[in-house]
Parts: structure tokens; C-alpha cells; sequence
């Protein structure tokens, strides 16, 4: 007789699952993907090494799955930013300041996500994913062109532009050896530092200084 798995086994199976993903979050979170180390995840979720096995092929899976479900977060953030009323460069700016200071209170995770060396699998996930930003930047720079908020230009360069200028911009202060490997208090020490950041990607894409 064929084994038939019951609805009860496939709730646990979701549950170890669901615990494993948390806690390898949560791994990343504190130290970025060099300390999510596998035995570690395992303590964290109650399970044995084997069984997170079982629901990934590979640590690069493992660690690729949390990379999609963490950047699709800012993904969605971004989305929700360049939805909100106004002209295309206020939409704009407002995206880019909000990603910058979420970057700057949570330096490990954003670091993770943006410049920390991975494995092939996750760096294939980090190029997905700077094309979805740059894909939400497009549509508002030709939204702002159309409106003539913003003067005529490649609005596919100009995006891949501000994402790259964003993203290296903030790597040094992301960095480790920056940061003190520990995420830093809420407070209005980065605003110069963001400002300086968005005034240059807003120049870039208006031509003029603001």
C-alpha cells in the first residue's frame, strides 16, 4: 500500500519549514549570511541538521530563499512609496529616502542584501532583484516625463543609474568595519548622509540642484 501523507504531517512539515526560514532570518539579521551557519539554524528552529535538508537542497537554497523573501519586502516598500499622490519626482525622492534610512537603521540585513560576497545562488537573486527596483524606477521617470516633471531622457539607463548609485553610496556606511557589525540606534545621525545621497540621485535625474 502506497504511504499517503496525512494532512497532520503536512501542517509539521510546513511548521519545521516556516522555523527554519525564521531563524535563518533571524541569523542573517544579526550577523549577515557568513554567521547563518547551518547547525545554528537547526538550534534555533529545534530541528536536526538533516531535516533542514529535507526542505532545502543546499544552504545556498536556504540562503537564497531568504534573500527573496527579504528583498521582496523592500521590493513591495518601494512599490508602495512610488504609489503614493504627487509628481514623479516627489514619488521618487520619498522612495529612495525611505529605502535609504531603512538601509541605515538596519545596517547587518542591508548590508547582507546589497554588498556582503555570497554564493552564486544568492548573487543570481541580488541581480533579480536590482532589475525589480530598477523596473519600479523606469515606470515613475517615464510617469515624470510624460508630466514633464522631469526632462526627457532613457528612462531604463536613468533607472539603472539610480540604482547602482544608491546601492554603492550606501555600501561604505553598510560596511561591517563601519558599523560595528550591530545594528545602530534610531536617531537623526544619518539624515546629512541620506540627504547628500538623494540630493545627488535627484540632480542626476532632473538636472538641476535642489
Amino acid at each position: 500500500m502506497a504511504y499517503r501523507e496525512t494532512e497532520k504531517m503536512r501542517n509539521r512539515k510546513a511548521e519545521a519549514r516556516k522555523r527554519i526560514i525564521e531563524c535563518a532570518h533571524e541569523c542573517v539579521a544579526g550577523g549577515g549570511f557568513r554567521s547563518a551557519q547551518i547547525t545554528r539554524v537547526a538550534a534555533c528552529a529545534g530541528v536536526a541538521t538533516g531535516t533542514i535538508y529535507r526542505h532545502f537542497e543546499s544552504k545556498e537554497d536556504l540562503f537564497a530563499e531568504i534573500f527573496r523573501l527579504a528583498t521582496q519586502q523592500e521590493v513591495d516598500r518601494v512599490a508602495a512609496a512610488l504609489a503614493i499622490e504627487g509628481d514623479a519626482i516627489t514619488r521618487l525622492e520619498t522612495a529612495l529616502r525611505q529605502f535609504a534610512d531603512r538601509a541605515l537603521r538596519g545596517p547587518v540585513m542591508a548590508w547582507s542584501l546589497i554588498a556582503e560576497p555570497v554564493d552564486p545562488k544568492v548573487e543570481e537573486e541580488r541581480l533579480k532583484f536590482r532589475r525589480a527596483y530598477a523596473e519600479l524606477f523606469e515606470q515613475a521617470i517615464r510617469e515624470g516625463i510624460e508630466e514633464a516633471s522631469l526632462p526627457h531622457q532613457d528612462a531604463r539607463q536613468s533607472s539603472t543609474c539610480l540604482v547602482g548609485a544608491i546601492a554603492e553610496s550606501l555600501v561604505g556606511p553598510l560596511s561591517p568595519a563601519q558599523t560595528g557589525n550591530a545594528d545602530q540606534p534610531d536617531n537623526n545621525d544619518h539624515d546629512p548622509l541620506v540627504d547628500s545621497i538623494i540630493c545627488f540621485c535627484m540632480q542626476g535625474l532632473t538636472g538641476t540642484r535642489r
